[in-house]
């Protein structure tokens, strides 16, 4: 029972993990990335749809990202999306092609994204310590209930402590990677 508890935190761990690094994938490193518009929802028939369920997005250059629209009358309806996003992006409409170059960042603009890498940082470790909450309360009720003893219980919550400190440096490392790249000209 308590090895389930550790598992359960290792797997929450993992996804908080994964979810970070989904997150800061969507913030522009001076380079062109497909992912950077995975948040944007265009308006597809009072849907709002990712722009990869209806077009083809692809980045021929490092400054620039291409969306092939598969139905041509929704250009304009991407255009406009992308436009409204906080992306600050220019898409320029070619027919059913849209063309976005990137200008290159600002200093200020990379301080920025570093600030925004560095909250969803913090988001993710705030997510492991609840995690680490939620693993001590069922250890602490396993303790309480009679079901495990004391010294399980405490070399558990070891283990636990442990498990949550690597996770921490982990998440610590994705973020400062991340700055790394947003920082480098």
């Amino acid at each position: 029972m308590l090895d389930e508890i550790l598992d359960d935190l290792k797997q929450s761990n993992v996804k908080a993990h994964e979810a970070l690094k989904r997150e800061l994938s969507r913030l522009r490193a001076g380079r062109a990335s497909a992912s950077m518009l995975d948040g944007v929802r265009v308006d597809y028939y009072g849907t709002p749809t990712p722009i990869g369920q209806m077009a083809t997005v692809t980045v021929p250059e490092p400054r620039l990202i291409q969306i092939k629209v598969w139905e041509r009358g929704q250009a304009k309806a991407v255009e406009k999306a992308l436009r409204e996003s906080d992306l600050n992006l220019n898409p320029q409409v070619d027919g059913d092609l849209l063309r976005i170059p990137l200008p290159s960042l600002t200093e200020e603009r990379r301080k920025e994204l570093a600030k925004l890498a560095r909250k969803h940082g913090e988001e993710c470790k705030i997510a492991i310590r609840k995690n680490r909450k939620e693993a001590k309360d069922m250890v602490d009720q396993l303790t309480k209930d009679g079901d495990v003893s004391e010294d399980d219980g405490d070399a558990t919550w070891k283990k636990a402590e442990d498990l949550v400190a690597l996770a921490v440096k982990h998440a610590d490392e994705i973020v400062a990677a991340k700055e790394k790249d947003i920082m480098t000209v």
